[in-house]
């Protein structure tokens, strides 16, 4: 792996920084302090190919790989986390419609998604019994002629009010198992869909959060993402790649915790001598480095094509717990000023807590990174 970034990836990393500074660090305040959804936010992001960076440019994409969307990711998560998590689920969304999807569903959905025409996309895995272990869902999909009926309630869903699309999975064949899910392109205007209960969160409040529920939709065959089965296979695949951005989420976050601290230091003289604060510092500074490393890793072995799934769970567990400590010692630090939003150290810290929690929670990605150590033993 070559350490030095590319031109291309300077230029993608400077731009993303440009925007970030532009468009998105001057509204983050408000949008967490008011819960609003970063609309405008998304738009500027679209206008520089941000939403789907991991499709082809024929589908609307910028074809740009999982080492520029990393950069880009970590860039727009140091000035606002709740913008960057849509950023995130939008490019994971055009990125499994491309990998499962017929060039109809690709035409149909990525280009109005890389253009925030549909201005998010949403993943609706998670129900109220069924997290970390997806394969206990219990909604269903049942084949009624040319069409499906899906019956059922998902929780935690990102974006879900706002999403122009969201990939639904649900049971085709409820004996099957984890082979009996299958994966559903539903739009919210399809009748018998609806949005519950908005979540208020800690963090992340500019990032919408809902519960969907789905009652007796009819969704059009054409509508079904690859074959029945595969939903389960669409969902790890999606994770993986998601874990990826997930982990640069919370280095960008981590960088803006640490950043904070060590200009507040270095204004009191005093504090910057103290050896404590020193040692804290450099700790900080050398994980969330090593955590950068991890992420980029996987995401070159990602773009080589080279299976990546213990690598993404490795760096996605390590960047996401080195970033919470990282807001931890920003706040330690400085103290009682890290508790005033003049800093932005507060909201990360409240925004970096469920980076352990979604795309899967640290204990499954230490389950994953076992499994495949026992499996290449």
């Amino acid at each position: 792996m070559d350490l030095e970034l590319t031109e291309v990836q300077t230029r993608v990393r400077e731009t993303a920084k440009k925007i970030a500074e532009a468009e998105i660090a001057p509204r983050a305040r408000d949008a967490d302090r008011g819960a609003l959804f970063p609309r405008d936010q998304i738009r500027a992001l679209a206008k520089e190919g941000f939403l789907a960076m991991l499709v082809p440019e024929r589908f609307g994409g910028t074809d740009l790989g999982s080492v520029n969307y990393s950069l880009a990711m970590s860039e727009i998560a140091y000035a606002c986390a709740s913008t960057a998590v849509t950023m995130a689920v939008t490019n994971m969304v055009c990125d499994a419609i491309c990998a499962w999807g017929n060039d109809a569903q690709k035409e149909k959905y990525v280009p109005r998604l890389a253009s925030a025409e549909l201005l998010a996309g949403s993943f609706a895995l998670s129900e109220p019994g069924a997290g970390s272990d997806a394969a206990a869902l219990m909604a269903t999909a049942v084949r009624d002629g040319d069409r499906y009926r899906l019956d059922g309630s998902k929780c935690w869903i990102t974006s879900g009010d706002v999403a122009g699309v969201i990939l639904v999975m649900a049971k085709t064949d409820p004996a099957a198992g984890s082979r009996g899910i299958s994966t559903f392109l539903v739009e919210p205007s399809m009748p018998g869909f609806s949005v519950g209960r908005h979540e208020e969160k800690m963090g992340l409040r500019g990032s919408s959060t809902v519960t969907i529920n789905l009652d007796d939709v009819s969704v059009p065959v054409e509508n079904r993402l690859g074959e029945e089965g595969v939903g389960f296979k669409v969902a790890m695949r999606a994770l993986d790649g998601g874990r990826i951005g997930i982990g640069s989420q919370a280095l960008g976050i981590g960088r803006a915790a640490l950043e904070a601290a060590t200009k507040y230091v270095q204004a009191d003289e005093a504090l910057a001598k103290k050896q404590s604060i020193q040692w804290k510092l450099a700790d900080t500074a050398t994980e969330l480095d090593a955590a950068r490393l991890l992420v980029l890793r996987a995401a070159t072995m990602k773009d080589a094509q080279i299976p990546f799934g213990k690598e993404a769970s490795m760096a996605k567990v390590f960047a996401t717990e080195a970033a919470n400590r990282a807001t931890h010692a920003a706040l330690e630090i400085c103290g009682e000023a890290a508790l005033s939003d003049a800093l932005p150290i507060e909201r990360n810290l409240r925004d970096v807590r469920v980076t352990t929690i979604y795309e899967g929670t640290s204990e499954i990605q230490r389950f994953v990174i076992a499994r495949n150590l026992l499996a290449e033993a």
